[in-house]
Formats: structure tokens, C-alpha cells, sequence
């Protein structure tokens, strides 16, 4: 593709932004762009002369789908297009970005690793992430409060994103609540590179009656701050997965932190009362 053409496409691009409206070249906002990839840009319809608009407006307000976005011939708008790929760049960073270490600072967390040794090893060996180091069974012993009612953990998962979302709302509301109660609560730290199943080796190592694990969930193209809530009640090494109870959707656009750690709460505390969890637990 030679200069002259890519050209013409740009500006053929920039005349089309500037004719919805989507982008101010004045002088007093030169330059200025909307971000397509923002909610409330994402909230317009970009088809054109929909039958009934308001129904499509009704529609876009209660989905994340993307409706309503029209086609330019056989393929889509180049807003829709860039769009998309912006939401599918923000969910590969989620996955191979660390936490930024400021926020587990913010929070009072020490860190400890499985055994995997880097993110591609993380994502290409999950049965290493369910095992703990020999180095985190050691920190996890000298420094964690042993045999707790209720061990409460972050872990990256497959978002970090999510983790910088949630991690500072939920984790007070869940440790607060708890201790209202008359529980008592171990010492919460971060895991590394780890997946649900390293909950099993913590209960273990820490000899906890319940272990909630805070996990980033695999991000999709609508979000990538979405957490969940991994529970279990005197977990072993190689449990069923029938035995977990789980809190999903936990963002900003799903069930906000703040509730979803009060619900958490009162479900450990239903798990210890009824000693069960998972497929056990009688709701």
C-alpha cells in the first residue's frame, strides 16, 4: 500500500469522524478526538435509519453485545472495527501485565509465587500455577496467622486488571464483615501466578477451615476487571471441583465490589455454619 493511498484513507476517515461529530478540529479543541473504545462512545448507535430507534436505544442499554453498529458494504465501520480491537488490546494486557506493586503496597500484602516462573510459563503450564513454591510454603508459615476460621488471598489469574479494580474495595468489606462476627481471620497476602486450584496446597500449608481466594477471571471484549470469589471448606489436594462455591461477575458493571464482598461474607459465614461448601452447601 503506497503513502498516496494511506493517505487518502486517513483523511477519508477524519472526514467522516468530523461529519458525525466524533471529532473537532476547531481551533479551540484542535486535535481533539472522543475515545472510541469509552462507554459513553460505545453507547451510540451507529446504524443508520433503524426502524425503531428507540427499541435499539432500550436494546444497547441492557447488553454489552455489540448491536446496533451498522456495516459499511460487507464489513464493519471503521469505528466498530477499531473499537474492537482496543477492547482485545486491553484484554491481552490483563493477562501479561503483572499488579502494579503500589497497589498491593496500598494494601499490606506480601507476595508469594507458584512454581511457575514467568507469565508464558503461567499461561502454558496451568498445573504449575495450582502448586505453591517451596519458598511460599516457608514465607506462608512465618508469616501467616495458622489455623484461621477463614484465609483470604488475592491472585492475578488471568487479570491483573482486575485485581487494581477490585482488590482495594472487597478485601475490607470481606475482613471487616468476618471479624464482626467473631471469626477469625488469617492474614491476607498475594499469589502470584496462581490458579484456583493453589487454594487447596494454601488451606493445607495454613491448616484454614475456609479459603476465599480474589481471582482476575479470563477477560472478555466487554471488560476486563471482572473478578471472582473462590470458596471452599476444608479443602485437600485434589478435591473435586463440585466442593468450590463461587461469587462471579465482581466489576464495575456487574455486581460492584463493595456488595459482592458483603455477600461473600455471609456466604463463608453460611459455609461455616453448615461446614460444606460447593454442590454441599444448602442454600
Amino acid at each position: 500500500m503506497n503513502q498516496e493511498l494511506i493517505s487518502a484513507i486517513v483523511e477519508e476517515v477524519i472526514r467522516q469522524l468530523m461529519a458525525s461529530g466524533k471529532i473537532d478540529l476547531s481551533s479551540s479543541n484542535e486535535g481533539a478526538c472522543e475515545d472510541i473504545a469509552s462507554p459513553a462512545c460505545k453507547a451510540a448507535p451507529l446504524l443508520e435509519s433503524p426502524r425503531d430507534a428507540e427499541a435499539l436505544e432500550r436494546m444497547m442499554k441492557r447488553t454489552t453485545a455489540r448491536i446496533g453498529v451498522g456495516r459499511a458494504g460487507p464489513r464493519l465501520k471503521t469505528q466498530t472495527l477499531l473499537a474492537l480491537r482496543a477492547d482485545h488490546a486491553q484484554a491481552r494486557d490483563a493477562v501479561m501485565k503483572d499488579v502494579a506493586p503500589g497497589v498491593l503496597e496500598d494494601a499490606g500484602l506480601f507476595t508469594v509465587q507458584t512454581l511457575c516462573e514467568d507469565k508464558n510459563m503461567y499461561i502454558t503450564r496451568p498445573d504449575l500455577g495450582r502448586q505453591l513454591s517451596p519458598e511460599a510454603v516457608q514465607t506462608l508459615k512465618e508469616k501467616c496467622i495458622p489455623n484461621p476460621d477463614v484465609q483470604i488471598y488475592i491472585s492475578d489469574g488471568l487479570s491483573s486488571t482486575a485485581v487494581e479494580a477490585n482488590m482495594g474495595k472487597i478485601l475490607p468489606v470481606i475482613t471487616e464483615t468476618l471479624e464482626s462476627k467473631g471469626l477469625k481471620v488469617g492474614t491476607p497476602f498475594y499469589l502470584r501466578f496462581g490458579r484456583v486450584g493453589a487454594q487447596e496446597h494454601i488451606a493445607e500449608t495454613l491448616g484454614a477451615k475456609v479459603v476465599c481466594v480474589l481471582l482476575g477471571e479470563r477477560p472478555g471484549l466487554a471488560t476486563a476487571e471482572s473478578m471472582s470469589a473462590y470458596i471452599t471448606y476444608n479443602a485437600y489436594v485434589g478435591m473435586p471441583e463440585s466442593k468450590r462455591t463461587v461469587v462471579s461477575n465482581i466489576h464495575k458493571n456487574g455486581t460492584a465490589a463493595v456488595e459482592a464482598g458483603a455477600y461473600v461474607a455471609e456466604v463463608i459465614a453460611m459455609i461455616l455454619e453448615q461446614k460444606a461448601s460447593g454442590v454441599d452447601l444448602v442454600k
